[in-house]
C-alpha cells in the first residue's frame, strides 16, 4: 500500500530552486522504499512549484519520514512534511478528497486489480465471440455450398422438376 507525503517549506518562498526530484529522493530514501517522487512544474516558468510529493510503499516509512524530516533543513529552508491530501473536488465538495491518500490506498489497489481482471475477462469474451462468429460464418458458407448441391440435384432429378412445375401451376 503506497502513501504520499507532502514536502514544502515553512517559509513563503517554498522549496529552494536547486531542489529537484532526485534530491528529494536522496533526502527521503533513508526512511524506506520510495515508489515515486514528484515536483509539480509551473507551466509558465518550467520550474517546480515550490513543493513536492514523496510516495512511500509502506505507511510506516511515510510516518518515519514525517517524524524525522518535518522541521529539518534542506538547502537552507525549513521543511514542512505531512500526509498529502488529494486535490479538493471542484465546487468545494468534500467526500473522499478530505481524507489522506493512504485512507484510500487499499481500495485503490483493489480497484486496480478489479479493472485488470475486467479487462482480461473482456478480452476472453471478445476472443470467444470472435470464435463463435467465425464458426457461424463457416456454417453459413457450408449451408450455401449445400444449397448449390441441392439445386444441381434438383435439375438432374426428373421427379423434382415435375414437382416444381406442378407447384408453379398451382401458384398461378
Amino acid at each position: 500500500m503506497a502513501i504520499a507525503v507532502l514536502v514544502c517549506c515553512q517559509c513563503y518562498r517554498g522549496l529552494a530552486e536547486e531542489v529537484n526530484e532526485s534530491i528529494l529522493h536522496a533526502a527521503f530514501i533513508p526512511f524506506g522504499d520510495i515508489k515515486d517522487v514528484k515536483t509539480p512544474l509551473d507551466h509558465a516558468t518550467q520550474k517546480h512549484r515550490s513543493f513536492g510529493f514523496v510516495t512511500f510503499l509502506e505507511r510506516e516509512d511515510a510516518s518515519a519520514a514525517m517524524d524525522n524530516m518535518d522541521g529539518a533543513e534542506l538547502y537552507g529552508r525549513v521543511l514542512t512534511v505531512n500526509y498529502a491530501l488529494p486535490e479538493k473536488i471542484k465546487g468545494g465538495e468534500q467526500g473522499w478528497a478530505a481524507q489522506p491518500i493512504w485512507a484510500d490506498a487499499d481500495t485503490w489497489f483493489e480497484r486496480q486489480q478489479q479493472e485488470e481482471e475486467m479487462k482480461r475477462l473482456q478480452e476472453e469474451q471478445k476472443a470467444a465471440m470472435q470464435v463463435a462468429e467465425d464458426l457461424h460464418r463457416k456454417k453459413m458458407a457450408e449451408d450455401r455450398e449445400g444449397e448449390k448441391d441441392d439445386e444441381t440435384e434438383t435439375k438432374n432429378d426428373p421427379m423434382a422438376v415435375a414437382e416444381a412445375e406442378v407447384l408453379k401451376q398451382n401458384a398461378s
